[in-house]
């Protein structure tokens, strides 16, 4: 099993990713923040690294992986400080999705899996695979677009030389992109799914796709590159319903518009893995790190709430 990248990345994540510089001076918050708002810490464990967000609005609760050297688990907030294992033994999951049709979908890497969950009261109340192929190095993100096709990364953290993005089609077949990036991590599409944003773990930048109408993608250009000196990796993001992006890494979260522009940037003490919107109102936007989960109010709900549930 080809784990030893990912393992090794959770555990200088872990360790707060001794080296790394400070940066220069933060960005301003983001107009989308609440004014007055700050981050708020919802849960912490100091073993652990934790990732994937993805909040249910069914069960009104936030779910997240978490990763102790080896051990997975996917977790469920309960309450500010309690969290409950709602999937032990999750083989890797890392990035989750709420997929279209309301299940919890997570990038499997230790599995070489894309998996779909149904939200039980105390774990999943069943587990599909919609893709596995043993030749995956780890699959990481996943996402999903409006006419139901699935992105994932997979990356090739060791030896940086044949990581890719797969388009998984309705059909279960899947497709390997050339999308020509050293090592893609996380991703999502636009809330009119025809573009595709990706995050690259080895050029600290985020790149942008043009979705054909077969799914497969255009040429990819530089999206965004802040003018910072963080150099902590690009990882998980999020979407607001305005289209504005939220992309973990380079020293918090960084709030980018459609077009590419910085709005602002979300400073976190930790390393930052990703982040969702959520929330009953969903205007709470919860950021998973190094060992804390923080929630943040903003004035504006996360894309996913635009959707009809």
């Amino acid at each position: 099993m080809r784990t030893a990248g990912l393992l090794s990345f959770v555990l200088a994540a872990v360790s707060g990713f001794a080296g790394e510089p400070a940066g220069a001076p933060p960005a301003a918050m983001p107009a989308t923040v609440a004014e007055g708002a700050k981050l708020e810490e919802v849960y912490a464990d100091p073993k652990c690294f934790f990732e994937g967000p993805t909040w249910d609005p069914k069960t009104k609760k936030l779910y997240f992986t978490s990763f102790i050297k080896k051990e997975s688990q996917i977790l469920r907030l309960d309450a500010p400080g309690k969290a409950s294992v709602w999937l032990d033994k999750s083989e890797g999951v890392n990035g989750t999705f709420l997929s279209n049709d309301g299940r919890l979908l997570g990038a499997q890497a230790f599995g070489h899996r894309v998996m779909s969950y149904s939200f039980g009261e105390s774990g999943p109340g069943d587990s599909k695979v919609l893709y596995e192929n043993k030749d995956l190095f780890q699959p990481n993100d996943l996402c999903q677009t409006p006419n139901e096709n699935i992105y994932f990364t997979d990356p090739d953290f060791k030896e940086k030389k044949a990581s890719a993005v797969y388009l998984l089609k309705p059909d279960g077949s899947a497709v390997k992109l050339d999308a020509k990036m050293i090592v893609p991590n996380g991703l999502k599409v636009s809330l009119d799914g025809k573009m595709l944003y990706v995050g690259d773990s080895d050029e600290k930048l985020w790149k942008s796709f043009p979705i054909k109408d077969d799914g497969t993608l255009g040429d990819g250009k530089i999206f965004f590159n802040p003018d910072s000196e963080n150099k902590n990796s690009p990882d998980g993001m999020s979407i607001d319903a305005q289209g504005n992006l939220y992309f973990s890494g380079r020293g918090g979260v960084w709030c980018v518009a459609p077009h590419g522009k910085a709005l602002g940037l979300i400073s976190i003490p930790e390393f930052c893995s990703n982040c969702s919107f959520g929330g009953e109102d969903g205007q709470t936007l919860y950021m998973t790190c190094s060992k804390k989960v923080y929630a943040l109010k903003m004035k504006i709900q996360g894309g996913q709430f635009l959707r009809k549930q």
